[in-house]
């Protein structure tokens, strides 16, 4: 439809957060780092907009690979 948008599919990581807590309490570390360029899913995440800039949140299992 008209009021769908195209999203932009790669990105640059620039925050990530403290990795997924498991059952027995242990982080699991994130594959991915700040800085690295991504290949992202489709229509994935919330776009928000802080300070006038645009982001994307999303969780790293909506990122497909690592550029």
């Amino acid at each position: 439809p008209d009021t769908a948008q195209k999203k932009s599919q790669k990105g640059t990581v620039i925050a990530i957060g403290s990795g997924k807590m498991l059952d027995n309490g242990v982080r699991t570390p994130f594959e991915v780092k700040v800085g690295d360029r991504v290949l992202l899913a489709k229509y994935s995440g919330v776009d928000i907009e802080e300070e006038g800039e645009n982001y994307l949140l999303l969780s790293e299992r909506d990122i497909l690979a690592i550029l």
